[in-house]
């Protein structure tokens, strides 16, 4: 009998210390796949992404910039989601921000190749640009309940720092119970002033990120445009669902449409993860929700989304909890106990 999921494709800042080797560790069986995405890298003199997975040492510095972190978090998504059991039907796809790249080649709009080339293409432009940058701060509390008022409340402070001459702040991307916002130095420096810190880490900035999903990314969406052409772009052989929350359909897509939002809307616009997975669970109702590697820590941003949707009568952290013990209703392929639900044994 199978299983329908929802394959969900994670951003930057997934391949961490602990994901390296990802690729050889899991998906030494794809190494045609890998092999191609290596020659695409060599080609325009950039290391190797089995060359990255491999070294000995991690180092914040490299990884986490945007022309080596994009096309490893891409290679090791795609091959994750090329990898699942065979009693698991693919219903939709979609991912958080640069995974929505991840996303369109896992769902057959892009070829592999061609979706790395999309990948690495923008993370390069992102990584040469580097205008702005971005910091995380949550508005709902342990318990994972929705509070509207505070949400609120923290956008209107958002407003009001950009409002301000010589500053630039703005949503980046809507991520279950926390904002990611993007801005120039002064607009989040201000932010970090006028809001407590939280748990010890929070605002918290991200490295080697810049202003995404916002108008500073003009620039790049740009450049992307003359430099990936839209007949790259095809039919998606499964729905995929955007960061708007909309769905491109299997047959009834336009692929210049598809070009269009993917190097303009997607780029400068604010992210919706969180509504791309409110219209998952209520579009497509799955057994389950798959987060493809590298590393676990969307996991949370999807249970976040699914309470915040009241999916399934949840509105609280113990509601998932108590869900996922008796599904289980989400898997992380970075976590090796939950891979083991969604792999060939």
């Amino acid at each position: 009998m199978s299983r329908t999921a929802v394959v969900i494709c994670p951003g930057r800042g997934t391949y961490n210390k602990p994901e390296l080797g990802y690729l050889a560790r899991y998906h030494a069986g794809q190494s045609a796949m890998i092999a191609d995405f290596d020659a695409q890298r060599q080609a325009a003199g950039q290391t190797a992404v089995s060359e990255l997975d491999a070294a000995n040492r991690f180092s914040v510095a490299t990884y986490s910039r945007g022309d080596v972190a994009s096309g490893l978090i891409y290679a090791c998504g795609l091959a994750d989601a090329r990898a699942l059991a065979d009693d698991i039907e693919v219903v939709a796809v979609t991912g958080n921000s640069m995974g929505w790249y991840t996303a369109l080649a896992a769902g057959g709009a892009l070829s592999p190749g061609d979706g790395f080339r999309v990948v690495n293409t923008m993370g390069t432009l992102m990584q040469q640009y580097l205008i702005g940058g971005q910091l995380v701060y949550p508005f709902v509390g342990g318990d994972w309940s929705d509070d509207p008022a505070r949400k609120a409340a923290l956008l209107a402070d958002v407003a009001a720092i950009d409002a301000r001459p010589g500053h630039v702040l703005g949503l980046s991307i809507d991520l279950g119970g926390m904002l990611v916002l993007a801005g120039d130095e002064a607009g989040l420096a201000a932010f970090e002033a006028d809001h407590p810190v939280i748990d010890g880490r929070f605002p918290m900035r991200l490295a080697n990120h810049a202003g995404f999903h916002t108008a500073l990314q003009d620039p790049v969406a740009q450049a992307g445009r003359q430099q990936l052409p839209a007949a790259m772009f095809g039919q998606p052989d499964v729905p995929l669902i955007d960061g708007r929350g909309a769905v491109w359909w299997p047959g009834a897509c336009d692929t210049g449409a598809l070009w269009d939002y993917t190097l303009g809307h997607q780029v400068v616009q604010p992210y919706d993860f969180t509504r791309a997975i409110a219209t998952a669970a209520r579009e497509f109702a799955p057994d389950l929700f798959i987060v493809t590697g590298p590393g676990d820590t969307l996991g949370g941003a999807v249970a976040q989304s699914l309470v915040l949707a009241n999916w399934r009568g949840m509105t609280g952290k113990s509601d998932f909890a108590r869900l996922q013990s008796e599904g289980p209703l989400l898997a992380a392929m970075g976590r090796p106990d939950q891979r083991s639900v969604v792999i060939p044994t």
